[in-house]
């Protein structure tokens, strides 16, 4: 797996590439790490979308700081800017115009985060429309969800 650094946002060097977009997953779980980037300009790391339950960096871990529902850069914080039904950097806002993106390491692009569904390059993989249709349940319990998903 990819450490942070080596996978993060401009800020580090790494740009995703916009022209791979289409990219897709076979599967809700794979190999590869599926990074979040939120706000202004996509520079705020959310966690990795496709991590483990224990994972450091996974939205999956309860206790981490992007699993977590009251932690401030979690997409599970319903009162934050990242997991609020109210805030245009929210995959949750129905009319959000600056959800987060999904990365991996290599600059693909897999779409906007977003329950947006007029926002075009939304992104359309099994994992994400699970969250997208259920996530008002799974912020209540991520590893009871976790284990329900995977």
């Amino acid at each position: 797996m990819c450490t942070i650094a080596q996978a993060s946002n401009t800020s580090y060097g790494f740009a995703w590439n916009r022209n791979k977009i289409g990219a897709s997953i076979s599967q809700s779980r794979q190999n590869t790490p599926l990074y979040i980037y939120g706000g202004s300009g996509h520079k705020d790391f959310l966690g990795v979308i496709n991590g483990s339950k224990s994972g450091q960096y996974s939205i999956w871990n309860a206790l981490g700081t992007y699993g977590n529902k009251f932690q401030t850069n979690s997409i599970w914080n319903q009162y934050g800017q990242y997991g609020s039904q109210f805030s245009y950097y929210s995959p949750f806002n129905q009319f959000a115009t600056e959800p987060p993106v999904i990365v991996d390491s290599n600059g693909n692009f897999y779409g906007y985060f977003t329950i947006n569904q007029t926002l075009n390059n939304r992104a359309t993989f099994s994992l994400a429309v699970i969250i997208y249709d259920n996530f008002e349940l799974i912020r209540e319990d991520v590893w009871a969800a976790y284990d329900q998903i995977f």
